[in-house]
């Protein structure tokens, strides 16, 4: 790796690392939030919602600009973006104004992940050098995603609320000012050519798709509000694709979708998420409702997690290298599997903090290894003025796996609460999260055995 390499890299993942914190770093923060501005209980969850409906809808239409208009460009308005929607947060005074802040945060996410991401695949050729670049950068989304817990409880404990959003603003002037010096334009496809009619219709199917899963984590699969959107976005999926195969320049050429590594790559992408992330929630829940932790506590307890999946992000080039990408992801979901399963064994005693910590750790170290493998999986044998195609693909799963995990496991620990009452006791919380630890390492389980079948050893370069 040269040195123009190794900056290079630290840019870009300095922009992807703090795009994950945002995912969760108001989490904690939402309540205090909500006094402070007016927020009513029932809105409280649009400060998630409206930063996840613009960071997973715009994501595919993102990327596919960014081949065509330039990767360099789009990273660029994408981060400006970031400062400035992270200042007008910081100083909001009212919901509408901090909503604004967190839709253009959820928008600067969809141009900015993506197109650092095909940066980064374009800056190292296929193999060890991008087998590694891709290893540091998973791992430090996944722990930016932990750290961005962390960092909440902190911030909204010691000084305010308002320093989860100013702490971007210095982040963002910085990768501004070396962004132009470091990185290298795209080459550039027809900048006449995208495809309005599927960029629109795939991106309506995405708001509604995550509109759907987030509103099913609030009020439930039964709300119209929960499976109606849900419904509406997989029929505009089915009619996107028959837009794609009929169109010569489209948005998502079908013949991509076609290629085995792109379709099941992506499949394991949003399992392996969905099942990490939800995890994440439902310790969550038993850290401070069965144990008694407080939320800065229970979000410190993650930094295990934390330094697991930066351990997996480190070691997962070298098991590549070695077990090749698709064994390295039956690898890490199998051995994610079981370190959920032992989760089966936790209790109401203070001992199980142990098996939280032990078990957190090798799943993390593994389910990197799986979302590394399945990063290189899916931007393996395309050419350059596609990769921004399929990193705007795989970040739509990475997305949509954190969107729809947390909802599917609430219903869990929803159902369960009703069959053991529904008083908040910790014996009754504890009874309503094991069934959805097991669901959980049983969905790891699955997406390993049907990567095992479905997944062919080696991607072709030519459509499947």
């Amino acid at each position: 790796m040269t040195g123009r390499q190794r900056l290079i890299m630290v840019l870009l993942l300095t922009a992807s690392f703090t795009l994950a914190v945002d995912f969760s770093i108001l989490n904690v923060a939402m309540p205090r939030i909500g006094t402070d501005l007016g927020f009513s209980l029932e809105h409280l969850q649009w400060i998630a919602t409206s930063f996840a409906l613009c960071a997973a809808g715009f994501t595919l239409l993102c990327g596919r600009v960014a081949d065509l208009f330039g990767r360099k460009r789009v990273f660029i308005a994408g981060m400006a973006l970031l400062g400035i929607g992270s200042l007008v947060g910081g100083l909001a005074t009212n919901p509408g104004l901090l909503l604004t802040a967190r839709v253009a945060q959820g928008l600067a996410t969809a141009a900015v992940t993506p197109a650092a991401l095909s940066l980064l695949t374009t800056s190292f050729p296929e193999g060890p050098l991008r087998d590694k670049a891709l290893g540091l950068n998973g791992s430090l989304m996944a722990a930016g995603f932990t750290t961005g817990a962390i960092l909440g409880g902190l911030l909204t404990d010691l000084l305010s609320w308002r320093w989860a959003f100013f702490l971007n603003v210095p982040i963002a002037i910085f990768v501004l000012i070396l962004a132009p010096k470091l990185l290298t334009e795209s080459a550039r496809g027809n900048r006449t050519r995208l495809d309005l009619p599927g960029a629109f219709t795939v991106t309506l199917a995405l708001l509604l798709l995550v509109f759907g899963l987030t509103t099913a984590g609030g009020k439930g699969w039964a709300d119209p509000l929960a499976w109606g959107p849900q419904a509406a976005g997989v029929v505009l999926f089915i009619v996107f694709f028959f837009i794609e195969k009929g169109r010569v320049h489209a948005l998502v050429p079908v013949k991509i979708l076609r290629r085995n590594n792109i379709a099941w790559g992506n499949i394991a992408g949003i399992l392996a998420f969905a099942t990490e992330t939800s995890l994440v929630f439902v310790l969550t829940l038993y850290l401070q409702q069965v144990l008694g932790y407080t939320p800065f506590e229970a979000g410190l307890t993650f930094a295990v997690l934390g330094i697991g999946t930066v351990v997996g992000g480190i070691i997962a080039p070298k098991l590549i290298g070695k077990l090749g990408n698709r064994n390295t992801i039956i690898t890490g979901l199998t051995v994610q599997a079981a370190a959920t399963g032992s989760l089966l064994f936790i209790n109401t005693s203070q001992n199980s903090l142990i098996i939280v910590l032990i078990a957190t750790f090798i799943g993390g170290v593994a389910n990197l290894a799986a979302i590394v493998g399945f990063m290189v999986t899916a931007t393996t044998g395309l050419p350059d003025t596609e990769q921004g195609l399929a990193t705007g693909l795989t970040t739509m799963s990475q997305q949509i796996g954190i969107t729809m995990g947390i909802p599917i496991m609430s219903t869990i620990i929803a159902a369960s609460l009703l069959r053991h009452g529904n008083g908040g006791a910790p014996e009754q919380v504890l009874h309503a999260v094991l069934p959805a630890i097991g669901i959980n390492a049983a969905l790891c389980l699955a997406t390993a055995a049907f990567i095992g079948l479905f997944l062919r050893k080696r991607p072709s370069t030519a459509p499947q």
